[in-house]
């Protein structure tokens, strides 16, 4: 194998395919980047068994090959040259690859390519195309809600439902629901229903970017494979096995009040809460205040630990309905105002025992669910 790619491609391609670098595993190979040069392009692979990422670099080859190396200490490597070409050379029959720039020369003892695990090929089961922008804003408004612990594997995962020309994608913790919906760029026959992993979804909205394109994702659900195709790379993941919760049931459709808020002054005064609610096992009290002819509604967010002390602060609201209190662990309710884009939310209460809602203003493809916190008022 002989090549020469500009410093500046090769890392860029070792950043993409790096983080399905597996780190503890007992097969060492799978620590390992698979280089291929072939057909005037130079090709890098990763995989941990559990996903896969492949990205095309510009170079120009001379001679054909492959090899797998540390990927950490290739891309350290790369990484600390200057912007300038790279010259990769692999003997033949040898398996210690040789990388020059300039005045820098590095040696790498790699492992042969066929020890490298082969990438999955998702050819069957249904396939369609989303908008990046719509994908990733879907991704990061339902990946808060995901579980972190392993003991229900099903609710680590995003749930992912496709049907004609919608795609829903739906997380939920046990605590808390997540709901967004966006139109698919091309429609689907069958309706089919996937868990996709988090940390999968994760990587997918790291690569896009600023991708314009569109993104076409590929599901098998007989092999339990998805494949992502983005600009700049693509992406094979396993899928998650089990059945979701039934999220339709948990998301109240009545409320007895509503209080409309900019979403800035919600977030600064939970934030503000939360300096105490740490030391008072995450708790945040929020009671609704209908308002008068001669003053506005109003919301406010407390919090009180008794050894260090309490706040109180308020915020005007638009309400409909009657007085109300709730409670909420005071990191869920900061996650999902972190996340909303629009200039104002509103909040749906029934009971203190109740489940709040939380909806953006000017859209209707997001609803988030919280469990409330049951406290002494």
């Amino acid at each position: 194998m002989k090549l020469t790619c500009l410093q500046e491609n090769l890392s860029r391609g070792l950043s993409i395919v790096g983080k399905s670098v597996a780190t503890r595993t007992t097969l060492p190979v799978t620590q390992n980047v698979l280089i291929s040069a072939g057909q005037s392009q130079l090709k890098l692979a990763a995989t941990n068994l559990e996903i896969a990422t492949t990205c095309l670099v510009g170079a120009k080859v001379e001679e054909e090959g492959a090899i797998t190396v540390p990927a950490r200490l290739l891309a350290d490597f790369v990484n600390s040259l200057p912007d300038d070409l790279i010259e990769i050379v692999l003997p033949a029959g040898a398996s210690t690859l040789e990388l020059a720039s300039g005045r820098f020369r590095a040696r790498i003892n790699g492992i042969s390519a066929d020890d490298f695990p082969p990438i999955p090929q998702v050819s069957d089961g249904i396939t369609a195309k989303v908008e990046a922008d719509a994908l990733k804003e879907g991704i990061s408004q339902v990946a808060i809600a995901t579980a972190a612990e392993e003991t229900r594997p099903v609710l680590t995962g995003i749930y992912a439902e496709l049907e004609e020309d919608d795609l829903n994608l739906v997380s939920a913790d046990g605590f808390r629901l997540a709901v967004y919906r966006m139109k698919l760029a091309s429609s689907v026959k069958d309706k089919v229903a996937v868990i996709i992993p988090s940390k999968t979804l994760g990587e997918i909205s790291r690569l896009l970017g600023d991708q314009d394109e569109q993104v076409e994702i590929s599901l098998d659900h007989k092999k339990g494979q998805a494949l992502f195709r983005l600009r700049s790379a693509e992406v094979v993941s396993q899928l998650i096995q089990g059945a979701f919760p039934s999220y339709s049931q948990v998301i109240p459709q009545e409320y007895t009040t509503r209080a409309v808020m900019d979403v800035a002054e919600f977030l600064r005064i939970t934030r503000m809460s939360s300096i105490f609610a740490r030391d008072a096992s995450g708790i945040v009290r929020l009671v609704i205040s209908p308002g008068s002819e001669l003053a506005p509604g109003k919301v406010t967010v407390s919090a009180q630990a008794e050894e260090v002390g309490d706040n109180v602060g308020e915020i005007d609201a638009l309400v409909d309905g009657a007085e109300a209190k709730i409670a909420f662990n005071v990191k869920y309710l900061s996650d999902v105002l972190s996340v909303l884009h629009t200039k104002q939310v509103a909040l749906e209460v029934t009971t203190p025992s109740s489940p709040g809602v939380i909806r953006s203003i000017g859209v209707d493809n997001y609803v988030h669910v919280i469990m409330p916190m049951f406290v002494q008022w």
